[in-house]
């Protein structure tokens, strides 16, 4: 098998790159390990960038996400028994974010992908790559035989449990990582969502965020011990303690349902640097991992994907490698501003173990700074509502 650009995973930032290729007249192959029943199916981000809403809108797999997505121009951060609004369409000319599931993004991708017949191998377990300084291959086995594809570049969209970070030397990695001392217990319930928006509460018992996924599915989360068994939490006892950090004093009321999906997520913060070593450039988690407070992990692959299908571009049009020599440099730049942002965001709404009264009132006073100076919410929601692109 030959090809231009090898791309491992058939996550967003694979199948972000293949179709932006595939609009530059670029040959791909995309090579995933899980089927497309799972790929399709795996319940992960809701929340889009303006930005990336625009690329996919301006690449023509934008329908369903003007048809179904759901518009918020605000949040809402809750505190101290009551609820501010940072109201982000009218502190960032406009801006918005949409609720619009990563699996229906990657249906999105995966349908326009087969419908030019592009190559999309499922189930093609990846074991290696080699070559990365001359010519690269990927090494896969697919319905039992092993095969090897060869290309120009190999594109890392393979996570940050996948084989392509761990192919460079780790003489020429710099990881930079930190473990938080608390996960996220997450769950879909089938009930209509209290809110129209999302709503981030600091609350003294710990975080706790009401989200959705559609008008009649809400997506919920509450902040719970690192090493927590989510077999000591009973339905009864999630929405209780949901409803003990939102309760609001004007009697705000949030009606539970019944929960179809429940799970713990640790929270980190990785990055590998850089993301490139010869002919092999890594995306989205597979360089980089970013706490979930921000809701930037989609966003940030796409963000990589922008960067490399340029540089790609200006390489297969004209030979010029300067773009691609400035991959890594001009992806990491927006990086650390997110995990800046993401890290900011969890440190404000969390609280950490041994924290006394003087954190919590640190806490409260942050809060009320954010929510009550223009110059603060602000710089809140033009981060949420996803950084501007050069060039």
């Amino acid at each position: 098998m030959r090809t231009q650009v090898g791309i491992v995973g058939a996550g967003p930032a694979g199948l972000t790159l293949a179709h932006l290729l595939h609009l530059e007249g670029i040959d791909s192959v995309i090579l995933e390990g899980r089927s497309q029943e799972y790929v399709e199916h795996r319940v992960r981000a809701g929340v889009l960038e303006q930005g990336t809403v625009d690329l996919l809108t301006e690449t023509g797999v934008g329908e369903r996400i003007a048809r179904q997505g759901l518009k918020h121009r605000g949040i809402e951060l809750g505190f101290a028994g009551a609820r501010h609004r940072i109201d982000f369409a009218e502190l960032t000319g406009g801006k918005s974010i949409t609720i619009y599931a990563q699996h229906e993004v990657i249906k999105d991708l995966i349908a326009a992908r087969l419908s030019y017949s592009g190559e999309l191998h499922f189930e093609a377990e990846g074991l290696g790559v080699s070559g990365i300084d001359s010519t690269p291959q990927i090494h896969f086995r697919q319905n039992g035989a092993e095969q090897t594809l060869k290309c120009d570049f190999i594109a890392g969209c393979d996570g940050f449990h996948g084989i392509c970070r761990r192919a460079i030397p780790a003489t020429a990695l710099q990881i930079h990582e930190r473990e938080y001392p608390f996960s996220w217990l997450g769950i879909l319930a089938d009930v209509a969502p209290a809110s129209h928006e999302l709503i981030y509460t600091y609350h003294e018992r710990g975080f706790a965020l009401l989200s959705l996924r559609s008008p009649s599915v809400s997506r919920l989360y509450l902040q719970v011990p690192a090493e927590e068994d989510i077999a000591a939490w009973s339905d009864d006892r999630i929405w209780s303690e949901l409803r003990t950090r939102m309760a609001t004093h004007d009697g705000f009321e949030l009606k539970d349902g019944p929960i179809t999906q429940k799970g713990i997520t640790p929270m980190r913060g990785f990055v590998a640097e850089p993301m490139q070593f010869g002919k092999l450039l890594l995306l989205g988690d597979a360089a980089h991992i970013v706490p979930p407070t921000g809701a930037k992990g989609l966003n940030l692959a796409v963000a990589d994907v922008r960067v490399l299908a340029r540089a790609l571009a200006e390489f297969y049009k004209t030979g010029s490698r300067e773009r691609l020599e400035r991959y890594s440099q001009e992806c990491l730049r927006r990086v650390w501003k997110v995990q800046r942002f993401s890290a900011w965001m969890t440190s404000m709404l969390h609280r950490f173990p041994g924290e006394d009264s003087f954190a919590h009132k640190l806490h409260l006073a942050e809060l009320d700074y954010v929510t009550s100076s223009r110059a603060a919410a602000t710089a809140l929601a033009e981060n949420y509502v996803g950084l501007p692109f050069n060039g």
